[in-house]
């Protein structure tokens, strides 16, 4: 199977480089990835680089705690979009999701997608499921669908694990016929454990090592 459409060609340590950035930029052109998703100081430059091509421009927002202020995820998802970004994924607030504060988790995310959708931006959900329970990865990807999110994403990379596909399939489950879809990310290294995601219910790859899952490392 080729996984190129399905990958979001990630980049997302805190000493990225102009130079590296580059060369993921010319990869996710090269190899026609989905996005390049950066942190959102790049975006702007990312922008700029893929306006001719078929390639998304794609950034994170509240990363990776998702303990920002409602407020602050609100203006760096206002920020990206003005910088050219056309995809966005952040981070429910895990703290309130864990303490079972369901309104308010809710809210938090209803806010970014509401600013996204009005400017016609795709918007995803990173639930961090590795500090969930199976229950609670249910009960916030039911919460994700309800908002209108396109999509509920598994991970951020930089907590305690990446996805798996047991949770990928306790997402899609619960967002069934929702019209929310499931992302896997994080650890994904092969194209065994790419295609693993997609069977368990994956419609979206966020993957640091691209080439090596098309196996072009």
């Amino acid at each position: 199977m080729e996984f190129n459409s399905y990958i979001d060609h990630t980049l997302l340590t805190p000493d990225a480089t102009e130079q590296q950035i580059d060369r993921v930029v010319k990869e996710a052109i090269d190899n026609n990835f989905h996005t390049v998703m950066v942190n959102p100081y790049w975006v702007t430059k990312i922008h700029k680089r893929l306006a001719s091509t078929p390639v998304k421009t794609a950034c994170v927002i509240g990363f990776p705690l998702g303990a920002n202020t409602t407020a602050t995820k609100v203006f760096e998802a206002t920020d990206a979009i003005q910088n050219g970004a056309d995809e966005l994924d952040m981070v429910m607030n895990i703290g309130e999701m864990k303490a079972g504060h369901f309104d308010k988790v809710s809210q938090d995310i209803q806010a970014v997608v509401d600013t996204c959708h009005k400017a016609g931006k795709l918007i995803k959900v990173i639930i961090e499921t590795c500090l969930l329970t199976d229950d609670e990865i249910s009960k916030a990807a039911s919460i994700v669908a309800k908002t209108g999110a396109d999509f509920v994403k598994t991970s951020t990379g930089f907590s305690t694990a990446g996805a798996t596909t047991s949770a990928v399939r306790i997402m899609a489950d619960a967002t069934r016929g929702t019209g929310t879809a499931v992302k896997a990310s994080g650890g994904i290294h092969s194209p065994e454990e790419a295609q693993a995601m997609i069977d368990a219910g994956a419609t979206r790859l966020g993957v640091s090592h691209s080439l090596a899952v098309i196996r072009k490392d």
